[in-house]
């Protein structure tokens, strides 16, 4: 059967992650969260003691950064390794939320994801969640998905999730720091957050995880029938 790509874009906490990881073990696909790679070098640059606005500090952190993912087989997560450690519950504090978009912002950053992200779906048979799949990493995926939902929904989520790692942060702290990276994300020069034109709006404020995953999967077999691949 032909292979696919599949971009699910959209705010954080929507979902997508999730959602995404489901459809690419129900296809057999290879699953990418591109989130979690500007996250990789955001917590380098903090941990490198690298000022956001130090290009040539950035450029040489670049070269020196090496992010691959790797499947858990006791949990069963897909997990970020930095320079060959597992970072994963690292790169999910606050502080890295805090800071995230503001280093996802510098074009060379997005330049050199992009073109890794790229090199991971060259093959196709992936499922890739981020920002700017859709319109920028693979704007000829067969499949485009922009998941949005209410903000506070999308904060009470996040914040369930950081306290299952034992961090505890006030509500409205997420609030803020989801609108903010909205709006970083969504006005920035190079690969902004927007909804390609031919993506279908999924809103998960009020379906569940398995509702979300079907949506997805109606979809692909939608892309498929049209092609004639099945």
């Amino acid at each position: 059967m032909k292979q696919l790509v599949i971009a699910i874009d959209g705010y954080s906490s929507c979902g997508k992650s999730t959602t995404a990881k489901a459809v690419a073990a129900l296809l057999h696909y290879a699953y990418v969260d591109t989130g979690a790679m500007y996250r990789g070098v955001t917590l380098y640059l903090l941990e490198q003691g690298i000022a956001f606005d130090d290009l040539p500090g950035i450029e040489q952190a670049l070269r020196d950064i090496s992010i691959s993912f790797r499947r858990n087989r006791r949990t069963g997560r897909n997990e970020l390794f930095l320079n060959g450690v597992n970072r994963e519950d690292d790169i999910r504090q606050m502080r890295i939320s805090n800071s995230v978009s503001e280093v996802s912002v510098i074009p060379m950053v997005r330049h050199a994801m992009v073109a890794q992200q790229q090199r991971m779906g060259r093959k196709r048979g992936v499922v890739m969640d981020g920002r700017d799949i859709g319109t920028t990493v693979f704007p000829d995926a067969e499949v485009k998905i922009f998941m949005t939902a209410e903000v506070e929904l999308r904060a009470k989520r996040r914040q369930d999730e950081l306290a299952e790692k034992g961090e505890i942060v006030p509500l409205d702290d997420i609030i803020e720091n989801l609108r903010k990276r909205d709006h970083l994300d969504s006005t920035r020069a190079e690969s902004p957050l927007r909804r390609a034109p031919d993506a279908v709006l999924l809103d998960t404020t009020h379906i569940t995880i398995s509702e979300q995953v079907d949506f997805v999967l109606d979809r692909v077999s939608s892309a498929l029938f049209a092609a004639g691949w099945e």
